[in-house]
């Protein structure tokens, strides 16, 4: 009888020393990584370029005719379609253009405005 009741004993002590660990446990669960944030690259103002005074004179005293060209003319922007260039003597960096009645001179390369003459 003395057995049992020191087996019976070990048993409740085991049962509750098991249940005395499960309220112990700790349970982490991990949040979700925060999604990637997208920030818009820094807007860059046009380069200013400084151009010959002879290539904005020999721009000027051309004649040729103004074409029309959809959409603004500005600095760093690409004139691309039908648009002709005319090359600047003895400056081969440089082509100019006329294009809603404004004269530009153009990279001839990238066909990019790089000033605008008014």
């Amino acid at each position: 009888m003395r057995n049992r009741l020191i087996l019976s004993a070990a048993a409740t002590l085991l049962t509750l020393s098991a249940s005395a660990y499960a309220q112990e446990t700790v349970i982490i669960q991990q949040a979700p990584a925060p999604a990637p944030v997208m920030t818009p690259a820094p807007v860059m103002a046009p380069q200013t370029v400084v151009i010959p005074g002879e290539v904005r004179t020999y721009v000027m005293q051309q004649e040729v005719q103004s074409v029309p060209y959809e959409g603004d003319v500005l600095i760093g922007r690409v004139i691309d379609g039908p648009v002709e260039l005319y090359p600047v003597d003895g400056y081969d960096g440089y082509s100019y253009t006329v294009v809603n009645e404004r004269r530009v001179i153009v990279d001839p390369q990238t066909r990019a405005v790089v000033q605008i003459l008014d």
